[in-house]
């Protein structure tokens, strides 16, 4: 459990706040996250890394010389928003490009995504690496569908350490992309990480037992198998990854034993003098071992190996000195920080949008109301909406939900119209949720708002105009279908029934009623569905028996939405 915090929703601002006043000399606070105080010379690539908060030293702690320029710093395992990966690579930005690294997850990908767009929009060079390490999350023929956990350190250290030496962003970006092609990962939990404030953890495993292929977003792992001494271990952890590996490996391997959480640094080095005894009689030479926390899980009970396969041009950059917050390897001679911030720029003074019409106005009123009503049902079922994630997910879906519906209705006013109101509220519940959902529901509250502001159109054109113009920002951002088990399983099924219904010449509230039925009943449905998508992937057979979060949230909210329809119908 996490035994220190105050108001649990405070927990990463504060948390952050402390490591800045810990280490003024080595970060700054910016918007998002943390930047070098002293930033590296003009003209390098800024490596710019983030993700969740919760795993600590990854991401704040690796910002510094030698490894990251800055780190965006999102909630508790749930991805930072775009507005937050945006402003901290331009206060990073030196010049010379920006390169965001993180793990390969939905909500990441979007969020940086966005960022990166609106980077390359200014005329920044702004590129990704995913780190895609683990080896329990797809087989070997889907590389680039694999999430990143501990790996992720050590595409940050190669990228890092590129830069810093002064390569330019094709090359900084092509020794990413090489180390994390040579990077391999597979864990174990012995049990689950609790959220702070939360009485129970994630997930438990069962007495005698231990999970195997566990994810750092307090994602259990694939198969529980019984639990054995560290000598077993090590042989069944170094197998699979001896059994996994790039073409033409070599015969040196950088090695990373990393506790999750709980699992204290005398243990991981027992578990450590087995791995590497593993490798020996594999004929595996070992190139400076790295053992300790270095990508976290809260306080799970567990610890990953990982083996990253090194070349002549990775050797060096993996022996290369950095100075960091959370690591130090070498000497590194440490700037002061003379001209910090001298780089960063503001954001650019909002245009003046033109006055709204009274129609608008009213509609926004109206638009205001159904707002409520989802904002209500969301918090009457927050905790319903975690536990279902957290059967094969983080379990913050719930959380992640209700913060991004009240962030919405807070920006929500009506008196800028009903376009420029939903435009607002969208971008408040990606910015403050963050992760996958917050994303695609800040993406879809902009498309209705564009799609139902059309004065002297009838609410019986708009409508299913705006529910397909919400359905068609989810499929393109997040490139979900029918059967991928996600909220696109309720929402395509309550378009389909709303247009049909009402080109039918049913009343608005009959329509959505029969709609928001289906969406329900397409939500219960994805208990039969393995998802395709997303961190619940590599638990798929957990995740049978049980609905989809995403889309059992959106089916709330949709029946929500009827039933204020029928109430002011009368």
């Amino acid at each position: 459990m996490t035994r220190l915090a105050n108001d649990p929703a405070d927990f990463v601002p504060q948390a952050l706040a402390g490591f800045v006043a810990a280490h003024g000399d080595l970060v700054r606070a910016v918007d998002g996250g943390v930047v070098r105080a002293a930033p590296a010379a003009r003209g390098t690539v800024a490596l710019v890394v983030g993700g969740g908060s919760g795993h600590y030293p990854a991401f704040a702690g690796v910002v510094g010389a030698g490894m990251a320029a800055g780190a965006v710093c999102g909630n508790i395992f749930t991805s930072p928003s775009a507005g937050q990966a945006y402003r901290v690579a331009k206060a990073a930005h030196r010049g010379g490009g920006v390169l965001f690294s993180f793990g390969n997850y939905a909500g990441d990908v979007l969020h940086f995504g966005e960022a990166e767009a609106r980077l390359r929009d200014e005329g920044i060079d702004a590129r990704t690496v995913l780190c895609t390490d683990d080896i329990a999350s797809a087989p070997p023929d889907e590389l680039d569908r694999r999430r990143g956990i501990a790996g992720d350190f050590v595409v940050f250290k190669v990228a890092g350490a590129a830069a810093e030496r002064g390569d330019s962003i094709d090359e900084v970006e092509r020794l990413a992309r090489h180390a994390n092609h040579r990077t391999r990962t597979l864990g174990v939990a012995f049990g689950g990480c609790t959220f702070p404030g939360a009485d129970e953890p994630l997930f438990t495993v069962p007495e005698g037992m231990m999970s195997i292929g566990l994810g750092i977003h307090g994602e259990p792992g694939i198969r529980d198998v019984p639990r054995t001494g560290s000598v077993e271990l090590a042989a069944t952890l170094v197998g699979a990854l001896l059994d996994d590996v790039p073409e033409q490996r070599g015969d040196r391997v950088a090695v990373i034993v990393n506790g999750l959480g709980t699992v204290k640094y005398e243990e991981l080095f027992v578990l450590y003098g087995d791995v590497a005894a593993e490798l020996e009689r594999a004929g595996v030479t070992v190139v400076q071992p790295e053992v300790g926390e270095l990508v976290t899980s809260l306080d799970m009970a567990g610890a990953s190996v990982t083996l990253f396969w090194l070349d002549d041009e990775l050797e060096p950059l993996w022996a290369a000195p950095a100075y960091t917050p959370a690591y130090r390897k070498g000497s590194v001679e440490v700037a002061a920080a003379s001209d910090a911030g001298d780089e960063a720029s503001a954001p650019e003074e909002a245009e003046l949008a033109p006055e709204a019409s009274e129609w608008s106005k009213r509609a926004a009123a109206v638009a205001l109301g159904y707002l409520d009503a989802a904002r209500t049902t969301i918090h009457e079922h927050e905790a319903e909406l975690g536990r279902i994630d957290a059967i094969a997910g983080d379990g913050d879906h719930g959380v992640g939900m209700r913060t991004g519906i009240d962030a919405a209705r807070e920006a929500a006013v009506p008196e800028i119209g009903l376009r420029a109101m939903l435009a607002a509220a969208g971008d408040a519940w990606s910015e403050r949720a963050g992760g996958t959902s917050g994303a695609l529901w800040g993406s879809m509250l902009v498309a209705i708002g564009r799609a139902l502001d059309r004065e002297g159109a009838g609410v019986l054109t708009t409508a299913p105009a705006a529910a397909r113009a919400a359905l068609d920002a989810v499929t393109s951002r997040g490139g979900a279908h029918v059967g991928d088990k996600t909220m696109v399983d309720a929402l395509d099924p309550f378009v389909r029934t709303l247009e049909a219904r009402l080109a039918a010449g049913d009343a608005l509230a009959d329509a959505l009623a029969a709609a928001a039925g289906d969406a329900t009943a397409a939500a219960a449905g994805t208990s039969a569905l393995r998802p395709a998508l997303g961190r619940a992937r590599p638990l798929a057979e957990k995740s049978l028996g049980h609905p989809d979060a995403g889309a059992m949230s959106l089916a709330l909210i949709a029946t929500a939405i009827a039933e204020t329809t029928r109430k002011e119908a009368g």
